[in-house]
């Protein structure tokens, strides 16, 4: 009886996987930057609206160094059982690795869902000589390699999109990379570059504050929560536009039912009225693209900003 017993749970175990009754424990999620950037700020609160629909926590984990590719790194050495996620911007999927010695390809992890997308921006002191977009552009044409500003690593999103506007402004401006937005935020705060440039969030708060004014935006658009800066379309260069987007990532070879919990799951928190309304007031847009979506926007930029990065004489 008890060998008829163990057989038909081995049968049992056979028809009816391990990943039927995913998850079973907690899942941990790596943010490859420091706490306070943006990216931490959002997935930390995307893990909080997405625990109810997995019934499980999820734990962020932060893990910085290598303009985020560190974290990107390890979410590739994980075991692929849906219990090590990543939830990162696009810099070090599809800019970084153009200037960095990496250990993973984008055939090396699987995109679960887009869930943001926005603008970076430009913020300089409130006692600085420009008020809007062209009196910046006019003040930096004056004063070529003067002013610096800090970004979220050396070939990352940030610089890469910087340099794009830069040389289609025919401007100098240094860049001084950080270990992330919230770095970013800390040293411009603390005066040692002249400008801020990074994701909305981490600036956000010092913006309504008034300890620092939005000049320029990287979007072609506008942004209304930021109404003193301007997008690219107002200076006549919107084809110069770079945006920051966000994703979870799992690493390759999760099983497929495991993927399609996590992003319906995830799906489910990104359109909870809570994270909308928090996108909102941080200038961002809510983007919602699955799987295959995120797949090619990660091939088709990671090839461009490689051309970018190329053009600007950025190496390994």
């Amino acid at each position: 009886m008890k060998k008829v017993f163990l057989a038909m749970t081995m049968v049992l175990a056979m028809v009816h996987p391990v990943w039927a009754a995913y998850p079973e424990k907690p899942i941990e999620v790596i943010v490859p930057s420091p706490p306070g950037g943006g990216t931490d700020i959002a997935i930390r609160l995307l893990a909080e609206v997405t625990e109810p629909f997995l019934k499980q926590k999820l734990v962020v984990v932060n893990k910085p160094g290598g303009g985020g590719t560190l974290g990107v790194s390890l979410l590739t050495q994980a075991k692929p059982d849906g219990y090590t996620l990543a939830g990162v911007w696009n810099s070090p999927l599809t800019a970084s690795p153009h200037t960095l010695q990496v250990a993973f390809t984008p055939d090396d992890y699987q995109p679960i869902l887009q869930i943001s997308s926005a603008a970076y921006v430009l913020c300089a002191a409130p006692d600085f000589p420009a008020n809007n977009a062209r009196e910046l552009i006019e003040e930096l044409k004056k004063n070529p390699g003067k002013y610096t500003y800090g970004n979220d690593g050396v070939g990352g999103t940030m610089q890469l999109a910087g340099e794009r506007i830069f040389k289609a402004l025919g401007v100098k401006v240094r860049p001084v990379p950080f270990g992330g937005a919230g770095e970013t935020a800390k040293n411009f705060l603390g005066g040692h570059v002249t400008f801020y440039g990074g994701s909305v969030p981490p600036i956000m708060p010092h913006i309504k504050a008034g300890k620092a004014k939005a000049l320029l935006l990287t979007s072609a658009a506008d942004n209304a929560a930021l109404p003193t800066a301007s997008g690219l379309k107002a200076l006549g260069i919107p084809q110069e536009e770079t945006v920051l987007w966000r994703t979870i990532i799992a690493p390759k070879g999760v099983p497929a039912e495991v993927l399609k919990t996590l992003e319906a799951a995830f799906r489910q928190g990104a359109s909870q009225p809570r994270f909308k309304e928090f996108l909102k007031e941080q200038g961002e847009e809510l983007v919602i693209a699955g799987p295959a979506e995120v797949n090619q926007l990660i091939r088709e930029e990671y090839k461009a900003l490689g051309e970018v990065a190329k053009d600007i004489g950025l190496k390994k």
